[in-house]
């Protein structure tokens, strides 16, 4: 019962995290997410990555609350979205963006295809016009390779 609240949440956070990234960082949090779309980082750190802060606050609310009630099950959501959280900062953070070089040379096809949806995304330097919002799941046409 609690794997299945965990993967639930997990699956849900895919959809948060594309509402959240179509709506508040391309819209009102545009100051915090706009030079994550610029094309060299200036440091190690960009404004950006307060983002992470904003998401790991819930989760830890939770696992506070779901280990000292009575409400065990807030505990696994909390833990379904520190799992989305890990899965987010290594496709995000070190496969596409290679903060981190842990994952260099993939060849994996759904990793390409990933890879190849965000940096769709990103050809768009402003906060409109922007395209594939989402990180696990993408359309389909980004898995295909292209006609010659």
């Amino acid at each position: 019962m609690f794997a299945l609240i965990t993967l639930c949440v997990f699956l849900f956070m895919e959809c948060v995290t594309w509402c959240t990234h179509k709506f508040v960082m391309h819209g009102f949090g545009w100051y915090l997410h706009e030079d994550h779309h610029q094309p060299k980082y200036q440091g190690i750190f960009e404004k950006n990555d307060a983002f992470f802060v904003v998401f790991a606050t819930p989760s830890i609310l939770l696992f506070y609350f779901g280990t000292y009630t009575h409400y065990t099950f807030l505990f696994f959501i909390g833990l379904g979205i520190l799992f989305y959280g890990i899965a987010y900062f290594l496709v995000h953070d070190v496969l596409i963006h290679q903060r981190f070089k842990w994952f260099k040379n993939t060849n994996n096809w759904y990793l390409k295809g990933l890879r190849k949806a965000h940096k769709i995304h990103h050809k768009h330097l402003g906060k409109e016009e922007g395209e594939c919002y989402g990180m696990l799941f993408v359309p389909f046409k980004y898995f295909q390779k292209p006609n010659v």
